[in-house]
């Protein structure tokens, strides 16, 4: 099996070279290939779908996982949607930034280049094989993609079809590769292969991420947990407030940008909780809360566990804090640094939280939801890195280059 991964990162390496160089209407019109054979691949994809969807209630996955597993004809439209708008746009690969001329008469800048070789090890969700590809291939990488046993089929599908795609339009298919092998031993010799490969990125849970990083020796971008928070302000629009907290836990609650906790000011809490956990209980969301909004709303206690978890389910902490500095402190001890957002109307207190909450996205009277690389603009992401180097947050299309000095000379010599 290592034979075979070395093989698969080799190739990978040979790929990242021609696709570096490919001009962006090459890249858009395989892309546009790509989308094709999804359209005439979409009856097998939903086959091998049934087959993983099949499998995740024999093995009684709650409804919110099952959901980031299903593929559907909408869905099938939406992916295809992502990969248009990628297409769309702007080419990063060659930009020229910083570009100045010294007095000596050499002109240098900074040239946006690709990445290289990406490798990204993800569960659960089959459309990240799309996106992540279809990035990759617009920022001149090649991608090496090993994903969960729970999409196994689903994946496999969608690669045929990418790779498919490629060929069709002369570029090497191993610009997209997928490791099939399903053994734990064939992610631990991937994390190995840093003779090949420049970037590792883990998506998934805490012990998938706590694998990749114990053991590569690649360089890694973590897409951690999504343990997100709002904070309801004593001074707030109490039906905006509830609008965005339903949507924020609801909309997919299954997904790393959905609310996983909430934080409500002691002085708007018996206006807000009783219409907002009825509304809550119209969704099936279980609502654990502090013995002080117990005393509000009939809710289950919340214990000690309940505080820093993302349950990827419809189920809610709640806490009543007594000011916004409770409510910064608690944000600050069990945020995993993903989306944490504030509802309010007081104009001073919002850029206080925008400018005293590090994580990737703050959000302002607006859900967590929105903390995603489509809603952003970018038109997909290779996932939401919750740490500082190289990228934060949704990773674009230019968070997939580097950049290179270019120095323009006309025969200057250094003294």
């Amino acid at each position: 099996m290592e034979k075979e991964i070395i093989t698969i990162a080799q190739k990978g390496r040979e790929a990242s070279r021609a696709i570096a160089i490919l001009s962006t209407e090459r890249k858009n019109a395989a892309l546009e290939r790509i989308g094709s054979f999804v359209r005439q691949y979409a009856d097998t994809i939903l086959a091998e779908n049934a087959k993983d969807i099949e499998n995740a209630h024999n093995c009684n996955l709650n409804s919110a996982l099952v959901d980031r597993l299903l593929i559907n004809e909408q869905r099938i439209e939406n992916m295809l949607e992502g990969l248009s708008d990628i297409a769309s746009l702007p080419d990063p690969v060659g930009a020229v930034e910083d570009f100045r001329t010294l007095p000596n008469g050499l002109q240098t800048g900074k040239m946006r280049v690709p990445i290289g070789v990406i490798g990204i090890i993800y569960e659960s969700r089959p459309n990240v094989t799309l996106d992540t590809s279809a990035l990759c291939i617009k920022s001149g990488n090649a991608i090496i993609l090993k994903g969960g046993s729970e999409a196994y089929h689903s994946n496999l599908a969608l690669v045929r079809a990418i790779r498919d795609g490629l060929e069709a339009e002369g570029i090497s298919p191993d610009v997209v590769q997928y490791l099939e092998q399903r053994e734990r031993k064939a992610v631990s010799y991937l994390l190995k292969q840093d003779a090949y490969i420049d970037i590792i990125i883990p998506r998934g849970g805490p012990n998938l991420i706590r694998k990749v990083v114990e053991e590569s020796t690649i360089p890694v971008i973590k897409h951690d947990a999504g343990v997100c928070h709002l904070y309801v302000d004593k001074e707030v629009d109490l039906e905006m407030a509830l609008n965005v907290i339903v949507n924020s836990k609801v909309q997919r609650p299954g997904v790393c940008n959905a609310l996983e906790c909430l934080l409500v000011h002691k002085d708007v809490a018996e206006s807000l909780l009783p219409p907002l956990i009825k509304h809550l209980k119209e969704e099936a969301v279980e609502v654990r809360g502090c013995l002080r909004s117990k005393q509000i709303v009939n809710i289950m206690e919340a214990s000690e566990d309940d505080w820093g978890k993302e349950y990827l389910d419809k189920i809610l902490a709640l806490r009543v804090v007594d000011s916004y500095d409770e409510a910064i402190a608690y944000i600050a001890r069990y945020s995993s640094q993903h989306t944490d957002g504030i509802l309010t109307s007081d104009y001073s207190r919002a850029m206080r939280f925008m400018k005293e909450v590090d994580s990737s996205a703050v959000t302002v009277n607006a859900s967590t939801r929105f903390n995603d690389g489509g809603q952003l603009g970018f038109g997909a992401e290779m996932g939401i890195s919750t740490q500082k180097l190289h990228v934060r947050g949704p990773m674009g299309l230019k968070d997939l280059c580097c950049s290179k000095n270019i120095i323009l000379g006309d025969g200057q010599t250094r003294c």
